[in-house]
């Protein structure tokens, strides 16, 4: 067998994830037919098929299934890999992820004055990205909002934000001047894979013991969105990541009686006392602050 090409290997990993290979043709960046062709090329390398495509979608055979973890370690292996080794050869480079609503622009401009000479990179980073991130090296330091898996990170809190509710614009609560959670109390909200995360943001359960009423699952920002304008949920936000708006047939009322959300930076353990690392975060500590201090605090 020849050796793999990660090119198809990260081709696999995609129509794993989507089970779709509309949408992940669509994810990379090819045409469908190409991407059929790729994983045609790794299914014959390997020798088996790791795909069945039937009238009810896309499945992973049994020789898919097992392969798929294998596949994803060795392409988060590659990754860290060339990543330490530029790291090494480039000590002066520095990538800085960051999630939605989240500003680092005054931050990076002002590590650009003190270092110059250094190689700065700023990277958005969409849900759930965060921590595979920085494991794998694409990106060196990560401004954002807890709650994400913490071990192996050295973690830094930078402000507080407080979360508020997300309704339709015709929503009975809209225009309130604040919201309880009994307000929502049977209001469904979407439901998210990651348990911590579905935990903290649907306030499941609600202080009272009650479950919070369940809502469509969603993986993405856009169709939470989709849920909360249509009607068919509400949804608790970060007012930083709507402060300056989402879109029209979606408002937001400030929200009593939760905790509010840290916004925090990341860095690998061990790595934090880098120069350039430790020069960001002193950068960081000074430069970045709420987008909308205007906002209710949460009682």
């Amino acid at each position: 067998m020849s050796d793999l090409d990660l090119r198809l290997v990260r081709c696999f990993t995609v129509v794993a994830e989507e089970l779709h290979f509309g949408r992940a043709a669509a994810a990379l960046h090819l045409a469908q037919p190409s991407l059929s062709r790729h994983v045609r090329r790794l299914e014959g390398e390997l020798g088996v098929r790791l795909f069945d495509r039937t009238t009810q979608g896309t499945q992973l055979t049994e020789a898919g299934a097992a392969f798929l973890p294998r596949a994803e370690a060795l392409l988060r292996s590659a990754a860290e890999a060339a990543a330490v080794v530029r790291a090494v050869g480039r000590p002066s480079r520095l990538v800085i992820g960051y999630m939605t609503g989240l500003i680092v622009t005054p931050a990076v401009r002002a590590l650009r004055g003190r270092h110059p000479d250094a190689d700065v990179h700023s990277r958005f980073l969409g849900w759930g990205e965060l921590p595979s991130a920085l494991l794998e090296h694409r990106v060196d330091v990560v401004v954002g909002r807890l709650p994400f898996p913490t071990e192996g990170f050295t973690v830094t809190v930078l402000y507080e934000e407080p979360r508020v509710l997300m309704i339709p614009a015709g929503h009975r609560l809209a225009g309130k001047e604040y919201v309880t959670l009994d307000d929502i109390a049977d209001e469904p909200m979407p439901r998210f894979p990651d348990e911590e995360f579905n935990a903290f943001w649907r306030v499941d359960p609600r202080p009272d013991g009650r479950p919070a009423p369940d809502g469509p699952l969603v993986k993405r920002l856009e169709d939470k969105l989709e849920l909360v304008a249509s009607g068919e949920a509400v949804a608790l936000a970060p007012v930083g990541a709507v402060a300056k708006g989402l879109r029209p047939d979606v408002t937001t009322v400030p929200l009593e009686g939760v905790a509010p959300i840290q916004v925090v930076l990341a860095t690998r353990a061990g790595e934090e006392h880098r120069p350039l690392l430790a020069a960001f975060r002193a950068c960081a500590e000074d430069q970045l602050t709420p987008a909308d201090p205007s906002f209710r605090a949460a009682g």
